[in-house]
Parts: C-alpha cells; sequence; structure tokens
C-alpha cells in the first residue's frame, strides 16, 4: 500500500521542507518530495493542512498507560498500554518496569520477547528502571525490591531474554562496575539513577560502562552541603561528563521548564532525550494509579505520604508542547530530542528516529498550536480519537 501526507512543515534531517509530501510504501517511508502534488497510483492520500510533520515519537522510559502498567507482564497489558501512548505520537516504546522481583522480571522480558518479534508492535526492548538502587534515593520505587547487583542474579536473565535493552542501577554499590561492564559486552545500556553519586563515583561508573543518566535531576544529588563544606552531586558529574546522555521527564513538574532548558543549552539535542515516566493512569481517564501507594495531584504522580514524586501521567503530545511552549526550546531540538536522539542513545536510528528514505514510516503531525492532529505508524494511520 502506497500513502502519501501532502501539505506538510516536514522536518527532516537536513532541515525543514515547507508544502512538501512523504510518500510511504507499506511500513517505510520511500522519499520526501518537495511538493504536495498527489502522485499517481497512490492508495491513500492524508492531509496535513499545513502541520508540522515530524518523526514518530521514541519514549525510552515509560511505566504504563491506558489504565495498565508494564509490571502487570502480560501481553495484554502492553499492548492495551503502547496502543494508549501511540494515540499520543509515541510510535516506539521501551516498556519499563520499576524495581521488581525476578519472577517479573522474567515474566515481563518473555512479553517483550514476543511483542519484540512483531515490528508492527512498536515495542523495541524492555527497560529495567531497577532493583539496584540506592535504598536512600528509592523515590517510588518499592523499597523492599531494592538490592545490590549479583552476577548470580542477573546474568542468567540477560543470557534468557532477547528484548533486554536497557538496565538501570546506582553507580556507588558494590558490584555495579561488574554490572555495567557485563551489560555494555552484551550491548545492553547501563544507566545510572536512583542514585547519590559523587563525582568519583559517576566517572568510575561511566568507565565501567554507564553511558546515560536516567530521568536526569530526578532521584539523584545535586550540590550540597556536608557540614561547612559543599559537595558536588550526581547532576554536576552528569554535566561536566560529555560521554553521558541524559532523559529529562518534560511535563514541567519533575523538573520546572527553566531546568528542562537549561539541561537542552548544557548537555545539548544530541545527548537529550524526552521521556514520558508515564504511569498506568496516562493516556487515560483514570484518577488512580496501579500502584496503590501512588496518588495523583497536581498533574503528577506522588507517594501518598508526598515525600516524592513517583511517576508523571505525561504522554509525547505534552512533552512536545512543554518542551516549546513553557522552555522556550526551538520545535526543531524538541522534536530531535523526542526521536532523533533516544534511537541513536538506543541503537535504533538505523531505522527509527527521523523522516528519511528507507526509514520506518514513523510520523506525528502537529498544528501550529502544537496540538496533535495525527499520527502513522509503520505505515499505517492512527486512529487519535
Amino acid at each position: 500500500m502506497t500513502t502519501q501526507i501532502i501539505n506538510g512543515h516536514v522536518l527532516t534531517p537536513s532541515g525543514w521542507k515547507e508544502q512538501a509530501s512523504v510518500l510511504i510504501e507499506d511500513t517505510k517511508i520511500k522519499s520526501i518530495l518537495n511538493h504536495s502534488n498527489p502522485v499517481d497510483g497512490v492508495d491513500k492520500v492524508i492531509d496535513a493542512k499545513g502541520a508540522h510533520v515530524l518523526p514518530g515519537g521514541i519514549d525510552i522510559h515509560v511505566h504504563g498507560g491506558g489504565g495498565r502498567d508494564f509490571m502487570e507482564c502480560t501481553e495484554d497489558a502492553f499492548v492495551t498500554a503502547v496502543e494508549a501512548h501511540r494515540k499520543h505520537g509515541t510510535t516506539s516504546i521501551f516498556p519499563t518496569l520499576s524495581s521488581s522481583t525476578v519472577p517479573m522480571i522474567r515474566e515481563a522480558l518473555a512479553t517483550g520477547d514476543k511483542l519484540m518479534a512483531d515490528p508492527m508492535s512498536g515495542v523495541l526492548g524492555v527497560h529495567l528502571e531497577g532493583p539496584y538502587f540506592n535504598p536512600k534515593m528509592a523515590g517510588g520505587q518499592l523499597p523492599e525490591n531494592i538490592k545490590v547487583p549479583t552476577p548470580e542474579e542477573y546474568k542468567p536473565i540477560v543470557e534468557d531474554f532477547t528484548s533486554l535493552k536497557r538496565w538501570d542501577a546506582a553507580p556507588e554499590l558494590p558490584g555495579s562496575d561488574e554490572f555495567a561492564s557485563y551489560l555494555r559486552s552484551k550491548g545492553i545500556l547501563a544507566s545510572l539513577g536512583h542514585t547519590a553519586a559523587r563525582a568519583t563515583d559517576v566517572e568510575r561508573g561511566y568507565k565501567a560502562g554507564f553511558t546515560h543518566a536516567t530521568h536526569f535531576y530526578n532521584a539523584m544529588t545535586g550540590n550540597h552541603k556536608e557540614g561547612p563544606y559543599k559537595y558536588e552531586g550526581t547532576v554536576e558529574a552528569v554535566y561536566l561528563n560529555d560521554g553521558i546522555t541524559v532523559e529529562m521527564i518534560a511535563d514541567g513538574i519533575h523538573v520546572p521548564p527553566t531546568i528542562l532548558k537549561l539541561i537542552w543549552k548544557s548537555k545539548g539535542v544530541e545527548r537529550t532525550a524526552l521521556i514520558t515516566d508515564a504511569l498506568a493512569c496516562a493516556a487515560s481517564d483514570s484518577q488512580t494509579a496501579w500502584d496503590p501507594r501512588v496518588v495523583i495531584e497536581n498533574g503528577v504522580c506522588m507517594l501518598a505520604d508526598r515525600s516524592a514524586i513517583a511517576g508523571s501521567i505525561a504522554t509525547m503530545d505534552r512533552l512536545i508542547k512543554t518542551a516549546v511552549q513553557k522552555a522556550g526550546i526551538p520545535l526543531e531540538d524538541v522534536a530531535r530530542m523526542a526521536s532523533e536522539t533516544p534511537a541513536r542513545i538506543m541503537g535504533v536510528y538505523d531505522r527509527k528516529g527521523s523522516i528519511a528514505p528507507g526509514k520506518d514510516a514513523d510520523i506525528m503531525m502537529f498544528d501550529a498550536d502544537l496540538n496533535l492532529t495525527g499520527v502513522v505508524q509503520m505505515g499505517r494511520e492512527v486512529n487519535i480519537g
């Protein structure tokens, strides 16, 4: 089937193309045309009506949506959550598990293996957020599951499943260097998070294999005093290491818009990805979180005792709008941080992350006010409702 998106303001790797069109053949982008005249033989024409035509969003940190949580581990829960986020611009996704038991991890990875085998599912791999964290920085993680990494536990998990693409841990924990080095040898992204690491921990961890920072600024230390003296925190150490990429929850609440802009200016587009960190209540009418410890308040999820933010209710379209309208980041850069940069971080830029011939036909469209107007995933037009 051949589809043509016409009358678009199309973002390509070489820049914007005005009144251009995107020609799609089955699941792939065939070409970008410098006109919007329907091509002979096209089966379907989608009129963008002057909208910004951007590469589809890639969410590399998301816990659920549509009322379902990936910790349920079932195919039904995965599919429901993935489809809910697809209606908001996320065309590729890495389902995330918070700190879980080994049986839960194995069950979720088995589901991930099955869905990842189907390129139409949108699932590109599974992300484990924990359980190897600093208990003092647990935040919304289940404290009873937090522990230190042991090869006897994590190596069989890595060896048995193909969908595991990222695993987060605190680099100051004993055994974390060996953990990160092992992940790197297997082509799995090691990310530092829920940590009180100092600069020396971050540098040692980076050399071992920690090349990414989980929800930057959240659940990590910044500049602080101990007695009369100031010490750098994880945040400053990550800023100073050009080899570490970051992700930011761009809902405007987890970190304020001024800090979103600071991250963009300091780490740069090429090293910054947008994430939702969304929980099950995102992309749904639910006012109840899947985790009974969590309440929804002021547009964010937090522990009922208000001791920590526990996740977001954000969707990809909200990230785009917030980063542009509240943080003042140019749309071109925001679009790249929502698609190109996460694709590069996760090693899928050969087929995802930009509107270019030969790439998967994953596209989202926004009007002048940055309202989502259309989504195409693997060449299929998504009913966004």
